[in-house]
């Protein structure tokens, strides 16, 4: 009985110290986070509560302290956080995918110039066997169906470098709509974070939209074969990721601002963007809880990134991170 009262009071004492952080954002890493969470708590008994509600939300949030930790996969430049007196790190790289329900056609055989899904997206091309598309297509049975597009309604990190990308590869979407986390999109349904524009997808045959590749994965949606930076093609796979992270040029003393999309070499993925921590520079204590958790995750979660479709920071990345983290006094 007595051993049983110390072991009662001892788990009182590690709740009563345990730490809850609380972060929200990006939809884009979501996935990676909760499971990162879930391993922290069952092994640390601090409880990471984090809210998928869109970068633009995110960078809100810890703009008015209503959170621990912003989430954003729009960067922001250094100018805006001294601005916003926010620090800026990366904590896992990933994809975005043009992902598509398209009955009959498996993932990967649909392959789309990147100005031709640019063309999509403005409601230039209309119909699966538009010419332009069948004639990168040949031997696939394209159906006459129209196209329903699938877009971000919320203001989204993932539109910010899906547009970016989109702008450097048709000079028409730079000029109407052009870079931006909320967009005034010419045509197409509108959906609530990734989750919600893989619900589209879901509910709507012949459709295509742009979600992180850990929600075609969990989802089973085709992903469209695209360009490199010079015309190759290439698939939404993850050695090809891997090819254009690995061209990261990091810079701590911008905050590691840095936007992925269209790295040069012959297999490197167009469409790969890391995402970012967001902290606020006057809250010591707490920041502190919240690097002790993206710590916890670099040493422990690269396995569960992998298997969720991410790519984890390099060893030499990660160390990068540290130093700036010891630099600003957020590590132990």
């Amino acid at each position: 009985m007595l051993k049983k009262m110390v072991a009662a009071m001892a788990a009182g004492i590690v709740a009563a110290g345990a730490a809850n952080i609380s972060g929200a954002g990006a939809s884009f890493p979501a996935p990676v986070y909760f499971d990162w969470a879930y391993i922290y708590q069952k092994e640390t008994g601090n409880k990471v509560n984090y809210q998928s509600i869109g970068s633009g939300g995110g960078i809100k949030q810890i703009s008015a302290r209503t959170v621990d930790f912003g989430a954003s996969d729009k960067p922001l430049k250094k100018r805006k956080l001294d601005k916003k007196g926010l620090y800026q790190f990366p904590a896992v790289i990933g994809s975005i995918v043009a992902a598509y329900n398209i009955p009959g056609i498996k993932d990967g055989e649909l392959r789309l110039e990147n100005e031709d899904l640019a063309a999509i997206f403005l409601g230039k091309i209309k119909y699966w066997d538009d010419a332009r598309i069948a004639e990168d297509n040949p031997g696939l049975k394209l159906p006459h169906e129209e196209i329903v597009v699938c877009h971000r309604a919320d203001g989204s990190g993932t539109t910010f470098n899906f547009s970016y990308f989109l702008s450097h590869v048709s000079s028409e979407w730079a000029d109407n709509v052009g870079i931006g986390k909320a967009l005034d999109w010419p045509t197409g349904l509108g959906g609530k974070g990734n989750e919600g524009v893989s619900s589209l997808i879901s509910q709507n045959p012949y459709s295509i939209g742009y979600v992180e590749y850990a929600y075609k994965k969990k989802n089973g949606f085709g992903a469209a074969t695209l360009q490199t930076r010079s015309g190759k093609w290439v698939e939404a796979k993850e050695e090809n990721f891997k090819a254009a992270a690995k061209y990261a040029k990091w810079s701590p003393k911008e905050h590691f601002y840095q936007i992925l999309a269209l790295q040069p070499g012959d297999t490197s993925y167009p469409i790969v963007a890391a995402t970012f921590i967001l902290l606020p520079r006057e809250n010591a204590k707490m920041n502190k809880e919240v690097v002790k958790f993206f710590d916890f995750a670099f040493i422990k979660g690269d396995e569960d990134a992998r298997k969720l479709g991410y790519i984890p920071l390099p060893a030499e990345t990660k160390s990068m991170v540290r130093d700036y983290w010891k630099e600003h006094g957020l590590y132990h």
